[in-house]
């Protein structure tokens, strides 16, 4: 199954549309999603504090803003690499 996790902290509204996308695709593209909290990992929020919502895929890494269309493409491509 497709891990994808979801670099996100409380309070981040695009992280909240983006985890919405990714729920409404789970029908087409099956993923286990993984949130992160970025404020519980210093090298983390130092890394991607400016950069969330972020998505890690096995294939790809994507930093916002991220697209309906960018996150579809993106798990197509991860899911096949499977």
């Amino acid at each position: 199954m497709l891990v994808v996790t979801l670099l996100t902290k409380s309070g981040c509204h695009l992280c909240e549309e983006v985890k919405a996308e990714l729920t409404a695709l789970q029908s087409r593209h099956p993923h286990i999603l993984v949130e992160v909290d970025i404020t519980l990992d210093d090298d983390l929020f130092d890394r991607y504090q400016h950069a969330i919502p972020v998505v890690r895929l096995p294939t790809a890494e994507l930093h916002a803003p991220i697209t309906a269309a960018e996150l579809q493409n993106a798990l197509a491509t991860a899911a096949a690499a499977l």
